[in-house]
């Protein structure tokens, strides 16, 4: 903010001033804190403390997420958080974000305000698809994830290919939506049945102090909405590290060893049960199988039973690629068994969506007697 003085007689003359003008407290408080900060732990970009700048005022979930995600970087770890408008103290930060009307990645500036911005992670990354208009949140992530991610996930961040598959999930389903809330993009047209209150950036948002509050630190409340978004932001990351990639894993294998359960590769057997729908339609998508090729998923459930499961048409329907046989729907037991001249049948559910077998074979023949009828 104001740089190295010269000595603490100095500071100490120049912190009366402050108090005598009534400047904001956050100005005093880091000068203070500049003040009684040892020498040993300054860790210096511009020849003084490490500073992140953004702007003071009612705060919103995008710069708190900024701030926290920089502060994940060593080079940040221990940053003094700026909150200012005063452009004299921005211009002295060593990255600032949410403020300054500057988008430049090697002058470390990441606001999202100016009338000629307009960037999305597709116009600053081709290679990605998103189209949404990126916020201060979605500027660090942008330039910053890979390394942010990598630091989160500690030993399995080593990895490349892993920290590029978290780092798409984690903007696709935890930052697009930041940006798209502080940008005013709208999830769809028309006016929605109902309102949304409980999302994180609304949560962010009710942590600021009422119009008729006095008195409130404000920069306490803001210290307290970094620690709110990066316990949620850190748990989304460990949830798709530990849950989501190994779920992925197994639909992987499953796919690559359809062969071996049938000449034509329609059916998979999954190891254990997982969530498996979305990890199918996105090695689709990326081209790892043909889309569309494969048809049911067989897995064994919790009570030793096997289940059959068509694969949906896509990724917001209740329509199947090929539902199971339609003299099947609604049997159970020894009925189905009867009718489908399979052994060990449990049940077809009424829509044609999912059976069930006593056994891993049973429920394969239910599945390839399925697709020879489409053929037939």
């Amino acid at each position: 903010m104001l740089g190295r003085l010269p000595n603490l007689r100095v500071i100490s003359k120049l912190n009366n001033l402050f108090r005598n003008l009534k400047l904001p407290g956050i100005h005093t408080k880091l000068i203070m804190a500049s003040e009684l900060e040892p020498s040993s732990k300054k860790h210096c970009l511009n020849g003084t403390n490490v500073k992140i700048g953004t702007h003071n005022g009612t705060f919103h979930c995008d710069e708190v997420l900024a701030c926290y995600l920089l502060k994940l970087l060593p080079r940040y770890k221990d940053a003094e958080v700026v909150r200012t408008r005063d452009m004299d103290i921005i211009e002295k930060c060593d990255i600032v974000v949410d403020v300054g009307g500057i988008h430049d990645h090697e002058r470390c500036r990441y606001d999202h305000h100016q009338r000629t911005f307009a960037h999305t992670m597709n116009s600053l990354r081709p290679e990605k698809t998103w189209t949404t208009k990126l916020s201060s949140a979605g500027l660090v992530y942008c330039h910053y994830g890979e390394e942010i991610l990598a630091a989160v996930m500690g030993e399995k961040g080593r990895d490349e290919k892993t920290v590029s598959i978290i780092y798409d999930k984690v903007y696709e389903k935890f930052i697009q939506e930041i940006d798209a809330i502080d940008n005013g993009v709208n999830q769809f047209d028309g006016e929605p049945r109902y309102h949304i209150s409980t999302n994180i950036s609304s949560r962010v948002s009710r942590l600021n102090p009422s119009w008729n509050e006095k008195g409130k630190n404000e920069n306490k409340l803001f210290e307290d909405a970094m620690t709110m978004v990066g316990k949620e932001f850190e748990d989304c990351v460990h949830g798709y590290v530990d849950a989501w990639l190994p779920a992925r894993d197994i639909v992987v294998k499953a796919v690559n060893q359809r062969f071996e359960v049938s000449d034509a590769g329609l059916v998979i057997v999954l190891d254990q049960f997982c969530p498996w729908k979305e990890h199918l339609l996105n090695l689709e998508d990326e081209g790892f199988v043909k889309n569309g090729e494969i048809l049911y998923v067989l897995y064994e459930d919790n009570a030793q039973k096997w289940r059959i499961q068509c694969v949906p048409a896509g990724r917001n329907t209740f329509e199947n690629r090929l539902s199971l046989l339609a003299d099947w729907r609604g049997l159970r037991d020894d009925e189905l068994s009867k009718v489908s001249g399979i052994a060990g049948c449990v049940f077809v559910h009424a829509s044609g969506f999912i059976g069930g077998n006593a056994t891993r074979d049973g429920a394969l023949n239910m599945a390839l007697r399925c697709a020879q009828a489409k053929t037939a």
